[in-house]
């Protein structure tokens, strides 16, 4: 079965209007069942934790669902491998606090070029903090893919952990990231994903890939504001959070410090039911395999319309796409596409855009080892187009007419 985009984008209030949302890689529009379970949650539930009475025990009960349906998205093994936090930054930070207590001096910890910040200034600052070595591994230019040769080559007894992206929001690769966390594996290495810009646009199974730890941002995949972290429940239990003297002992409560944003938590449900249903009505079996379904028919229209997108930006006088273009390997990206027009700052594409009602960014994208490593950073840096699965071929041909018409 097909995806059925008109029914999709009209459970988008904002899709209502005439804008063109290509700033998708930055935060995704939310649909209704979104709001719905927002609504609901501060009209007929609002309480903090652990009481005795009504409005408590129905939070906590919708809190509770809300992290099982969080495991089933992530194909962890029980809910107490979820964390829930306020943005994957800060959980990468909590999470690089933790593991620093075990680091010592001398040790090694790997990061990509190809990352946003989120996922190499929270290792810094911890080799920095405890006399540990940052080893980079770099990415190749012309199509912005990760050297795995040089991989092996950074690998030491002495590597503690690999820091890699799924997918990169500057540029789309997907990375491989089984095969990465494999061999770090093998050189006794913890391996941490960050996942946010993936999670739109794929399944994701965090024991398929074998990875440590892995984090994504609701806000991403149609949801509210809210950072998830999956961990291992050995590694979860063993480390020793920064937390509170009351707060749980145990996972999850010990990393979830403080009152957490429990609409959003209860929101993010809302995302997850709404991605399971649309494997459709005569989709059967449970919420994994309702997602299953779902996310082939995104998948199978989101490469259509990277190849119109793609296809589209090549026809441009100037324009150059930095990513993977050769459409034997699009698989190995997301339809998040950047790109730069020669004689044209980046800022001015956008705002030329911005004026006909398409919204995309430019800049950096906080991918800020991207742009430098790609001389152009001191240039504005990059045009950022992202599409998900309410985008429609015809957004992109005003897109591709807008670019022609710039002054």
């Amino acid at each position: 079965m097909t995806l059925d985009v008109k029914a999709v984008r009209s459970q988008f209030p904002a899709l209502k209007s005439d804008a063109v949302f290509f700033d998708n890689p930055g935060g995704t529009q939310v649909p209704q069942p979104v709001l719905n379970r927002i609504h609901g949650y501060l009209t007929a539930s609002n309480a903090n934790r652990g009481g005795a009475f009504r409005t408590s025990i129905e939070s906590d009960r919708l809190l509770d669902d809300s992290r099982r349906a969080m495991a089933v998205f992530l194909g962890a093994t029980r809910p107490e491998e979820i964390i829930f936090g306020p943005n994957m930054t800060s959980l990468t930070f909590q999470v690089s606090r933790a593991l620093a207590r075990e680091f010592l001096p001398g040790d090694e910890i790997i990061v990509t070029r190809l990352d946003h910040d989120a996922n190499i200034a929270p290792w810094r600052l911890l080799a920095e903090d405890r006399g540990c070595l940052i080893r980079w591994l770099d990415f190749d230019p012309e199509d912005c893919t990760l050297d795995l040769n040089r991989l092996d080559a950074l690998l030491s007894p002495r590597t503690r952990l690999v820091a890699v992206g799924y997918a990169s929001n500057a540029v789309g690769t997907v990375n491989p990231v089984a095969e990465i966390t494999r061999r770090a594996h093998a050189a006794g290495a913890l391996c941490f994903v960050d996942a946010v810009q993936y999670a739109p646009h794929g399944r994701i199974d965090v024991h398929a890939l074998g990875c440590d730890f892995l984090v994504v941002a609701a806000y991403k995949f149609f949801g509210p504001h809210l950072g998830i972290l999956y961990g291992r429940y050995e590694m979860l239990d063993r480390l020793r959070a920064y937390k509170v003297r009351p707060a749980p002992e145990a996972p999850p409560g010990k990393f979830e410090t403080g009152t957490q944003l429990h609409e959003n938590i209860v929101g993010t449900l809302g995302a997850l039911e709404y991605l399971a249903s649309l494997a459709g009505s005569e989709a059967s079996g449970d919420q994994g395999q309702h997602l299953d379904e779902a996310v082939r028919r995104i998948g199978r229209y989101e490469r259509h319309l990277t190849d119109r997108l793609v296809d589209s930006l090549q026809t441009i006088h100037g324009l150059r796409i930095y990513g993977i273009t050769d459409p034997a390997q699009r698989e190995a990206r997301v339809p998040t596409v950047s790109f730069t027009i020669e004689g044209h700052h980046p800022r001015a594409v956008a705002e030329h855009l911005g004026r006909g009602r398409i919204y995309v960014w430019d800049g950096n994208f906080y991918a800020l080892a991207v742009t430098e490593r790609l001389e152009l950073e001191g240039s504005g840096g990059l045009i950022r187009v992202g599409l998900v699965h309410y985008n429609t071929e015809d957004e992109i041909d005003r897109l591709t007419a807008s670019l022609k018409a710039l002054p």
